[in-house]
């Protein structure tokens, strides 16, 4: 088919760039679905949020207000606070749905989203014979290489075989020029065995070259599985960390009390809330319809400021989730390692949106903390913490503490490998067994 190219080739990259520009658009949905409602949201399921299929739809047959669903995107309060079907919504949330003030005014992003949204297959459509018998649904899968890249790469290909094509013809013109025999009979697969025949070392070079860089990615990419850095799922109630850390200046372990006294930190109580907003019941609706939610949960009257008994649970997602196999205690951190919260949640005084996992470039500016590479929450970053992380700045027993006094004491009865440990004038967790399996492993 490559005997007349020019028109082939013409029509063929015509197609493949518009294919190729309209892709990229819809991948642009795709991703901003994935990095911003794919933790709560699916497009025909629902989970922690509703399903989204069709959802600009639902919204104008309820009678929302125009463009009230952009806001609501950005800003659910707002939203509700301006329109009555969104205010409807809101109202029938079990949890309260994350703020993405990066969206507001962006109509076409967010319409980029829904786009994407619309256009995913129903998973309950794709029926086929499988193992669990007739009619079971095969799981659909999206695949997480991007068109633009698969497009790219298909017109590369068909430059490379039409400038190919032009080649052969050129060579034939000049084979027939000087009185040669021209072989036209010849397929691309026959030539292209011949010419990798001919240059076998080359090809071969490339080829391991090739195969190399595969496995190399393949590598590369299980490294990413399991990293949650940025991960920030909504909650029932969006709690500004600022005002109650920040402003009012509470310290983190008076509701976070079992964090120097257990392995977890532990979420506080409705009872924790009430101790200060029994009294304090917010100035602004926004503040209002949050402290509304903790009067339910706790079964609290505040008219009559009295208990009614009836209470009603909130339920809290959680932000730092660590693998079944990984133990962490958050009690020998802050007590006997004296580690300030900060250094691993991020300075919370400043965070205005709900909890997330900090990333390591952003722990990296807290004042005292050791400078990481690896990804926050990953088995790499708690090794290069223990192994930079020092103790203290000289022996143990300058720590004035009883805990490191009796390390102290029993390494004096092997001085030469103490010494070896004060070599660098520091003791680090990893000299201590911060390195060994069974600390962190079951």
């Amino acid at each position: 088919m490559f005997r007349s190219i020019k028109q082939w080739c013409i029509g063929a990259l015509s197609t493949l760039f518009v294919v190729g520009a309209f892709d990229s658009f819809a991948q642009d949905g795709g991703a901003l679905f994935k990095a911003k409602c794919a933790t709560c949201h699916a497009p025909h399921n629902d989970g922690t949020g509703p399903k989204l299929f069709e959802v600009r739809k639902k919204w104008a047959d309820g009678g929302a207000k125009e463009g009230s669903i952009y806001q609501w995107v950005a800003n659910w309060s707002a939203a509700a606070a301006a329109d009555p079907y969104a205010k409807k919504v809101s109202d029938s949330k079990k949890t309260a749905m994350s703020t993405f003030p990066d969206l507001a005014g962006k109509q076409k992003d967010i319409d980029a989203i829904f786009d994407w949204i619309d256009a995913q297959p129903d998973p309950k459509d794709a029926v086929t014979e499988t193992p669990g018998g007739p009619g079971a649904v095969d799981e659909v899968e999206e695949d997480g290489l991007s068109w633009v890249w698969i497009l790219m790469g298909v017109v590369f290909v068909v430059i490379i075989m039409a400038v190919g094509g032009v080649r052969r013809q050129l060579r034939n013109a000049t084979k027939e020029h000087d009185g040669q025999s021209v072989n036209d009979e010849l397929s691309f697969g026959q030539e292209f065995k011949s010419w990798a025949w001919k240059y076998k070392r080359y090809v071969g070079l490339g080829g391991l070259v090739i195969v190399m860089s595969l496995i190399v990615s393949l590598f590369l990419s299980l490294y990413s599985i399991g990293v949650l850095e940025d991960y920030q799922p909504s909650q029932p109630i969006e709690f500004p960390h600022d005002i109650h850390a920040g402003k009012n200046g509470i310290d983190c372990k008076y509701c976070h009390n079992s964090a120097d006294n257990g392995k977890t930190a532990g979420i506080p109580t409705v009872n924790v809330c009430m101790n200060c907003h029994k009294q304090i019941k917010g100035v602004l609706p926004e503040a209002q319809e949050k402290i509304a939610k903790i009067y339910a949960a706790a079964g609290w009257d505040p008219v009559k400021q009295e208990y009614s008994g009836k209470t009603k649970e909130i339920i809290w997602n959680k932000v730092h989730v660590l693998p079944d196999h990984v133990y962490f205690n958050h009690q020998q951190h802050i007590v006997a390692g004296q580690v300030d919260c900060k250094q691993c949640h991020g300075d919370m005084t400043k965070q205005n949106e709900v909890a997330k996992v900090q990333p390591v470039s952003e722990l990296n500016k807290i004042e005292g903390n050791v400078p990481l590479t690896k990804a926050t929450l990953t088995m790499g970053w708690c090794i290069e913490c223990h192994a930079e992380k020092e103790i203290s700045s000289g022996s143990l027993d300058t720590k004035g503490s009883n805990y490191y006094n009796e390390i102290h004491n029993r390494l004096l009865k092997d001085r030469k490998l103490y010494n070896k440990y004060l070599e660098d004038k520091k003791v680090t967790v990893k000299e201590l067994g911060g390195w060994e399996c069974a600390k962190c492993h079951y």
